[in-house]
């Protein structure tokens, strides 16, 4: 028998019931005669508070509030993959077939499509003991994508009394039945439900050590991210925080991306579904929305469930982790979750922290950041969940308190910067506000997998950079023409390695994405380049005879476009014409 509430106040998405309802903390209700989803995050003595995820409009005192007796949870089964959900796992496409063009509220649809039948190979047979996490069926989810269903994590040891054939089930039909030591039974289905707000167990957490290849020189030469690992991409507007997700989701070496659309413009998650259904996905020629996963709460949605949508986007991960694979969760943005969690602190009467915002605010990013991570799961598989949030702080100011606090819990921080943005460098990350902690416990898989000089390399041309900022200063007050030689050399190398390294162009078929082998290579060649340049001003020679004739600099910047991301060889061809250039100087100057 549920529990029942009657409303007595109500408070935009937040709604009051007097006397003792009964309720559990965090239990999911239905509220009023449409059935709208809410959940309770208060209990006083004689008062209830309830949190709706839908539009309230409508509801008034003497409404009742039927409880379920259940957390919010995500039902997690075959069929997540290329569907696109709102904040509380709703498939916005049903929604969309039973409601029309605006979403009406209190529509009741399935999470996943309950009545497909999937093709099914069970993996365990009677007798078979088996745990928390142990896979008891094999399902092609997507062409990219085998689904593995398993025990639930939450269940002890138990053996199997009874094991389906192979074939076609629904995910919620039994096809295990499992026995416990004290004799009960469980009917187990493909699908299994869990909490959004509870992380799933996991056997240890290993330390970073593997890099998650983007393709985008910046991130995997200068700031890396381990798979595993969290990252912050912080900018105003305009400045490329969404496509910089776009990139990242496109060509990682992440198995499965989940895209959370959280409280962005509504054009924006329709750009993403556009792109990602025309992509192609270079690992395996599949469709790039076969390995995807969309969380759409645009910034016209309810507040309420804007903030479960992140949650429910990482329970999602945790899932496909525990399979064993590698997730990379886009959250775009979190300062809008922030912005839902103080409106939703404001109509509780909570005190405000700085700005405004609740002053659990630190504690909710970082709960939500330490759900990253790679693992050893349950069923001794290693999967990982590495999570990369947009910051939108207003007007750009980096030291507001979503800003500040993410810094404190990742470990990457990319900051964009507007006027790079404005001056076409994209991706507009600048390298002088950026960092990232996962440098030197990558370094041992760099000098394996790349090149032992290739950590050594990159500090060189961090330095070179740091150098060129410092002389800028100069610059800007007397010109560059009084600087000697060889920093004016150092600004010159520092404007090859702002165009032709750091710049990067999405639109190019060659550029958009690197392998790892050439980013080294074009390291190489531009310090060789600096390498011989220094040699002529050490005897002598003025920076404008270096840029007479045939270009060097220019040949340098254009590798980027001229040379295949296959035809590496071509390198060998550029270091012999900085050779002919060297010898040709030489030679003219005597």
């Amino acid at each position: 028998m549920s529990n029942t509430g009657i409303i007595y106040g109500v408070n935009g998405p937040v709604i009051y019931l007097k006397g003792d309802s009964g309720f559990k903390i965090s239990e999911m209700v239905y509220v009023g005669p449409e059935h709208l989803v809410g959940e309770i995050i208060g209990l006083k003595k004689g008062m209830t508070t309830v949190q709706v995820f839908e539009e309230t409009t409508g509801l008034k005192p003497g409404d009742t509030v039927t409880g379920t007796g259940d957390a919010i949870s995500v039902l997690l089964g075959p069929g997540i993959i290329h569907n696109i959900f709102d904040g509380i796992q709703r498939p916005l496409e049903e929604i969309a077939k039973a409601s029309g063009k605006y979403i009406s509220r209190g529509v009741s649809v399935d999470s996943l499509d309950t009545e497909k039948k999937w093709n099914t190979h069970i993996i365990v047979k009677e007798g078979d003991v088996v745990g928390p996490g142990s896979v008891i069926a094999e399902t092609q989810e997507t062409d990219s994508i085998l689904h593995k269903s398993m025990v639930p994590p939450n269940l002890t040891e138990a053996t199997v009394i009874h094991a389906a054939s192979d074939g076609a089930y629904t995910i919620l039909e039994p096809i295990v039945t499992i026995q416990f030591a004290d004799g009960t039974t469980k009917d187990l289905a493909l699908a299994q439900k869990w909490p959004i707000r509870i992380p799933r167990p996991t056997h240890k957490r290993f330390p970073a050590s593997v890099p998650l290849v983007t393709g985008q020189r910046i991130l995997d030469t200068l700031f890396p991210i381990a798979k595993g690992g969290t990252a912050a991409v912080p900018g105003g507007f305009g400045t490329g925080k969404t496509m910089t997700q776009h990139q990242i989701a496109k060509w990682s070496d992440a198995d499965i991306i989940i895209y959370i659309g959280c409280g962005e413009r509504g054009n924006e998650m329709t750009q993403v579904l556009e792109d990602f259904s025309k992509l192609i996905d270079p690992k395996s020629g599949n469709l790039m929305m076969d390995r995807t996963t969309l969380i759409a709460n645009t910034s016209n949605m309810p507040v309420a469930a804007r903030e479960a949508s992140i949650y429910t986007g990482v329970t999602l991960a945790e899932y496909y982790r525990d399979m064993g694979y590698d997730v990379a969760i886009m959250a775009d943005s979190t300062s809008r979750w922030a912005e839902a969690l103080r409106e939703l602190s404001g109509r509780l009467e909570e005190m405000p922290a700085e700005e405004g915002f609740p002053a659990y605010l630190a504690s909710k990013l970082s709960a939500f950041y330490e759900r990253a991570g790679m693992m050893q799961n349950l069923n001794g598989t290693e999967g990982s969940v590495s999570i990369i949030g947009a910051v939108s702080p207003q007007g750009g100011d980096f030291s507001e308190p979503v800003t500040q606090n993410t810094k404190r819990f990742v470990r990457c921080f990319w900051g964009l910067d507007k006027s790079l943005a404005y001056a076409r460098h994209f991706p507009a990350i600048h390298w002088l506000t950026s960092y990232s902690e996962y440098l030197e416990d990558l370094t041992p898989w760099y000098r394996e997998h790349v090149s032992p000089k290739f950590v050594a390399d990159r500090n060189q041309l961090m330095a070179i950079l740091n150098q060129e900022s410092s002389l800028m200063e100069i610059v800007k007050l007397i010109g560059s023409d009084v600087l000697p030689d060889d920093q004016k050399l150092t600004l010159e190398i520092a404007r090859v390695i702002r165009l032709g390294f750091l710049q990067q162009n999405a639109f190019h078929a060659e550029d958009t994405c690197v392998p790892m082998e050439k980013q080294f290579k074009m390291m190489e060649i531009i310090l060789y380049l600096y390498e011989k340049c220094r040699a002529l001003i050490n005897r002598g020679m003025p920076v404008s005879v270096l840029k007479e004739g045939n270009n060097i600099f220019e040949k340098i910047i254009s590798i980027k476009y001229d040379v295949a991301n296959n035809q590496l060889d071509k390198f060998d061809q550029y270091r012999q014409d900085i050779d002919t250039f060297y010898d040709n100087i030489m030679e003219k100057n005597g």
